[in-house]
């Protein structure tokens, strides 16, 4: 039997030191954002290839791709948990009906 005096080892956790997600400069939810653009980017391209040409595919790639990493950047930019501000008086003259 064990003493009051007798303690178990110490040991130092660190449990994500409040700060996001991040993988190569996204953070959060917009690496899911990066995954998405990337994949919708190579289908597009194997859809444009099939019906159309080589090169019709690389520019599908290209302006998905370029789309994509455009909203990913201004989104971000705006930070993780942005949500619609809009500033004004709202009535709802009609929010529930009889």
């Amino acid at each position: 039997m064990k003493g009051k005096d007798e303690r178990y080892l110490d040991y130092p956790l660190f449990k994500g030191l409040q700060r996001p997600l991040e993988l190569m400069g996204l953070q959060g939810r917009y690496i899911y954002w990066a995954a998405g653009a990337a994949g919708g980017a190579i289908v597009g391209f194997i859809i444009a290839y099939c019906l159309v040409g080589f090169v019709a595919g690389l520019v599908t790639l290209v302006a998905a791709l370029s789309t994509g990493i455009a909203l990913i950047m201004l989104k971000q930019r705006k930070g993780l948990h942005t949500k619609k501000n809009r500033h004004g008086v709202y009535v709802y003259a009609y929010s529930k009906k009889l």
